[in-house]
């Protein structure tokens, strides 16, 4: 027999398969109990549950009331004329990513401005360029927006304009800069001791006065090869990397040279360094980590023949702005000293090559002999550059320092 846990009665079981006849009698025999039963369980259950939250009601966002007045400026003061190159990026909390990259693309559509801007939840980063009046003003509608808190010491400009850039992209991103690990694992808000254009330049003087002795201070440029390659600080460490999403494996492979020292970080404009110098932190193995506030960029608007020689790299098609007239780079053919990058001359080819005047007067423009013996194709489209090449191919992703 088997005590039905329905109505408590004792039922013959002598059937070798008698659970299973059991289950069906149980079935068959007491289905509408079991229902009452099952149902008052669930409302039992229900009635202890939190009660769901209302759904929010998410107020359309009028875009407008975030587009400046900017009928005092003409046509042609958005449109002609001198113009600048402004560089600019600020971490803070953006609870839309969306709303704010649609404000962006409006803004800058209005202004003429071309260039990138990355939007994130951790808050933009972007370079524009346009006219100076068309700057002015969006640095005006930069600082204005609530969203972003902005002022005008967060932005840097050279000469430029809407030229330097092929068109406008605006878009939505995990990071605002790319270095490929989590911003909610790794956050800006543990980024190294900031340090103002004198400061740098007084621990980079007192680094190269004490030479050799002072080997508890590791200048770290956190830029890529081919922009160390045209201008650094004298006496840094630059890793042989081609993007920044490499720097956190280059740190994992060469903690024993940060261990135990002062780590003084710079990069262009000091984004990368706010990433870099957290991820560095993170590790545990320096003494002290320092970045550079507002970059080279800042740097050498302070100190234009200070401790940074050559050219600094940018990301348009100047390739490089200058505040002195060091060359520390040299020609891949022929090892005459010349800076001035061009792309490669195979137009399937991304890479970078120095080629001075008379190199690229012989035809030597490609960045590699495999390169080289393509050639360009009369009427090849460069907006599809994407090969890697022997440039790549032999270059270790992530060098190991000696």
């Amino acid at each position: 027999f088997y005590l039905c846990s329905v109505c408590s009665r004792l039922q013959p079981s002598s059937h070798p398969k008698a659970t299973l006849l059991c289950r069906k009698a149980v079935s068959r025999t007491h289905g509408g109990e079991i229902q009452r039963l099952t149902q008052a369980a669930f409302r039992s259950l229900s009635d202890k549950l939190p009660a769901e939250p209302e759904p929010q009601q998410v107020d359309e966002v009028d875009m407008s009331a975030w587009i400046p007045d900017i009928s005092h400026a003409s046509e042609e003061q958005l449109t002609s004329g001198e113009g600048k190159v402004l560089l600019f990026y600020h971490y803070c909390a953006v609870r839309d990513p969306q709303a704010a990259c649609v404000w962006q693309r409006a803004l800058c559509e209005k202004l003429h401005l071309t260039g990138k801007v990355r939007v994130a939840t951790e808050g933009i980063n972007g370079t524009v360029g346009g006219t100076n009046a068309a700057t002015d003003l969006y640095i005006d509608a930069m600082c204005s927006q609530p969203l972003f808190r902005m002022s005008k010491e967060d932005f840097k400009s050279s000469d430029g304009g809407a030229q330097c850039f092929t068109e406008l992209k605006v878009g939505v991103f995990k990071e605002i800069v790319p270095m490929g690990v989590d911003p909610d694992v790794i956050s800006y808000q543990c980024a190294g001791v900031h340090l103002e254009p004198e400061e740098f330049h007084k621990e980079v003087e007192a680094l190269l006065e004490n030479g050799e002795s002072c080997s508890d201070t590791v200048l770290l440029d956190c830029r890529n090869f081919y922009e160390s390659k045209i201008g650094q600080f004298t006496h840094c460490v630059a890793p042989d990397i081609r993007k920044f999403s490499y720097f956190p494996d280059y740190v994992d492979q060469n903690l024993e040279r940060f261990r135990d020292k002062k780590v003084l970080m710079y990069c262009t404009g000091g984004i990368r360094c706010e990433r870099g110098s957290a991820y560095l932190r993170s590790k545990d193995v320096c003494k002290e980590v320092y970045q550079l506030r507002g970059g080279i960029h800042k740097y050498l608007e302070r100190f234009p023949q200070g401790f940074y020689r050559g050219k600094l790299f940018v990301f348009d098609k100047r390739f490089s702005i200058f505040s002195n007239d060091d060359v520390i780079s040299d020609c891949r053919y022929c090892g005459s000293a010349w800076d001035q990058y061009e792309l490669c001359s195979t137009s399937s080819c991304c890479q970078l090559v120095l080629s001075c005047p008379g190199c690229r007067r012989e035809g030597r423009t490609a960045c590699c002999p495999t390169c080289q013996s393509k050639g360009r194709t009369p009427g090849d489209d460069a907006s599809g550059r994407r090969e890697q090449c022997e440039c790549t191919d032999e270059r270790p992703r992530i060098p190991q320092d000696v």
